[in-house]
């Protein structure tokens, strides 16, 4: 699968697409908005880059999990949120202005964390072998991440009719991608498959459960409001899974290294659809009785 045209030109093509359309969705206010909510974008931020990997990290090294499919959980950790998680967020009633600047900041520091977080689990659990993303590659990344973002605003700017008539397909396409190339990175290892899941299977599923655990209670823990406290574990459960198997298949050329974002991409709809139902019925409850004790205020 790795040796295919479809996956080695194809796919980092599919990822810019997916980059492009997520520019056309972005202004630079979306940016600007970094200031009116720091609270939330800093526990997101410190979370997303800083947390997740150190949790990765962990169960991988507690499972004892193969090192090229660590590789994977560690580049898994490092992508940032897409923008699927802007429609969970928007399912439940989360956020969505938030996930968008977050998604924007998200994405520009990725092209630099993902490198080094990548490189430094290659060093650390695979250093025997020929992986690595060396200046050239680094140079890949940043390209494919980077500039289709930068190209999608100069064209919202500049039609804004069309970024909007653009935005539902592209949306619609970076999903089919998404499970296309999912599903295809697991056949292409089917032979190893049912190993793979028992070897890193609970492992993403745990991340994923932890990622949007932490992000919700990080979240409430510095009194963000409920759309808010949404939006954030959202955000960073919700990966772009797209950007890690494109790395992993196009620039690391290993479907190894792949597997655990093909494994998420699955797992984190459900995980997430389940924590969104789980925290809007508390949330709900809270302003109800946050409403409730206002009421009574107001009346004393």
């Amino acid at each position: 699968m790795t040796d295919s045209a479809l996956i080695t030109i194809g796919l980092p093509i599919t990822l810019a697409i997916i980059m492009f359309g997520l520019g056309l969705s972005l202004t630079p206010s979306d940016f600007r908005r970094v200031a009116r909510s720091p609270k939330a974008v800093a526990i997101a931020l410190i979370l997303q880059i800083l947390v997740l990997p150190l949790i990765a990290f962990g169960l991988v090294v507690a499972f004892n999990i193969d090192p090229l499919l660590a590789v994977g959980v560690m580049l898994l950790a490092a992508s940032p949120g897409g923008p699927t998680a802007n429609l969970f967020s928007h399912l439940f009633r989360g956020d969505v202005a938030l996930n968008i600047t977050l998604t924007a900041v998200n994405s520009v520091l990725a092209a630099f964390t993902i490198p080094l977080i990548t490189n430094l689990a290659i060093n650390y659990f695979a250093a025997d072998g020929e992986l690595g993303l060396q200046l050239g590659k680094l140079l890949q990344v940043m390209v494919i991440v980077l500039i289709p973002v930068a190209v999608g605003m100069v064209v919202r700017h500049y039609s804004k009719k069309f970024a909007d008539r653009a935005d539902r397909p592209v949306r619609i396409f970076s999903i089919i991608v998404l499970v296309v190339v999912a599903v295809g990175a697991l056949l292409g290892e089917r032979e190893h498959l049912l190993d793979y899941f028992q070897q890193v299977g609970l492992t993403t599923g745990l991340f994923c459960l932890a990622s949007l655990t932490i992000g919700y209670l990080g979240a409430r823990l510095i009194k963000l409001d409920s759309s808010q406290s949404i939006a954030v574990p959202m955000e960073i459960g919700i990966h772009n899974t797209t950007i890690a198997l494109t790395i992993a298949l196009s620039v690391l050329n290993s479907t190894e290294v792949a597997i655990p974002a093909a494994i998420y991409s699955i797992l984190m709809y459900v995980l997430a659809t389940a924590f969104g139902f789980l925290i809007t019925r508390g949330t709900r409850k809270a302003a109800r009785s946050e409403t409730a004790a206002a009421a009574s205020a107001v009346r004393d």
